[in-house]
C-alpha cells in the first residue's frame, strides 16, 4: 500500500475508536449505571460481574449494544487488523519476513477475538441476567481476554519496529 492509504487506514481506524470510546461504549456504560461494558474489560469478567452488568443495562441500551455498537464494531477489528498490518510491514521492513508475519497474524487473531466476544456478548445480551449461564460468560470472558492480549502484542510488536525503525534513521544521519 502507498503512503496515502497507509494514512487513510489508520485515520479511519482512528475515526472508529474514538467514535466508540467517546460515544457509544459510554453511552452503554450510562445506561448501566456507570457498569464498564464487556468490551471495555481486558481481564475478563466473572458470572456475577456479567450478571450485574445484565441487571443494571436498561432495555433501551440493550438494544443499542445489539444494533449500533456491534455495527459500529464490525468495521473496528478489521480496520485494526489492517492498520497493525500495514504499520507492521513498514517499520519491520528490513525485518525477518516469517517474524513480521507472525506479528501480522497477532492482529489478525485479535480481529477474530474481538468479532468472537461481540458474538457471545450479543448471546449474554439476549439470554439477560436470569438466563445467563457459566459456559456463556466463559466464553465471552475468554474472547474478551484473547481480544486484548493479542491486540496488545501486536501493537507493542508495532512500537519495537517504530523504535527501531528511529534509531536506525538517527544513526544514518549522526
Amino acid at each position: 500500500m502507498n503512503r496515502t492509504a497507509n494514512i487513510a487506514l489508520f485515520a479511519a481506524t482512528l475515526v472508529i475508536y474514538l467514535v466508540m470510546v467517546l460515544w457509544s461504549l459510554p453511552r452503554i456504560a450510562e445506561g448501566a449505571g456507570g457498569l464498564i461494558p464487556f468490551d471495555l474489560r481486558p481481564g475478563g469478567y466473572s458470572v456475577d460481574e456479567a450478571r450485574a452488568f445484565l441487571a443494571a443495562i436498561d432495555a433501551e441500551t440493550t438494544v443499542f449494544y445489539l444494533t449500533t455498537q456491534h455495527r459500529i464494531d464490525l468495521l473496528y477489528p478489521a480496520l485494526l487488523a489492517a492498520s497493525l498490518a500495514a504499520g507492521l510491514i513498514w517499520s519491520w521492513r528490513r525485518g525477518p519476513r516469517w517474524l513480521v508475519g507472525g506479528f501480522i497474524l497477532l492482529g489478525v487473531l485479535g480481529a477474530v477475538a474481538d468479532y468472537t466476544e461481540n458474538a457471545r456478548v450479543a448471546v449474554m445480551l439476549r439470554a439477560g441476567p436470569d438466563a445467563l449461564t457459566v459456559e456463556m460468560v466463559d466464553a465471552a470472558s475468554k474472547a474478551s481476554m484473547a481480544k486484548a492480549g493479542l491486540t496488545t502484542l501486536a501493537t507493542l510488536a508495532l512500537v519495537v519496529g517504530l523504535v527501531r525503525r528511529a534509531r536506525r534513521r538517527i544513526r544514518s544521519k549522526g
